[in-house]
């Protein structure tokens, strides 16, 4: 799997757990302020698209993780 795809995976998974985590009707809610993080996460992926920095590639680049076309 490439560094974009693993980027976009991990990110709608953060997206969703903190949703899920923030939503009162949700069965596993905790509590609002975790769609704070669902706002960070979002931004995050906003302005990765118009700079192309993202922390995370960084990781993964230093683990070996096959590159992508978007962050290169």
């Amino acid at each position: 799997m490439s560094i974009d795809r693993i980027v976009f995976a991990v990110a709608g998974a953060f997206i969703l757990l903190s949703v899920a985590l923030g939503m009162s009707m949700s069965p596993i809610f905790h509590h609002e302020y975790w769609l704070f993080f669902t706002a960070f996460v979002g931004l995050n992926l906003f302005q990765s698209a118009f700079t192309g920095f993202c922390p995370m590639v960084l990781i993964l680049k230093a683990i070996g993780a096959k590159p992508g076309h978007a962050f290169s």
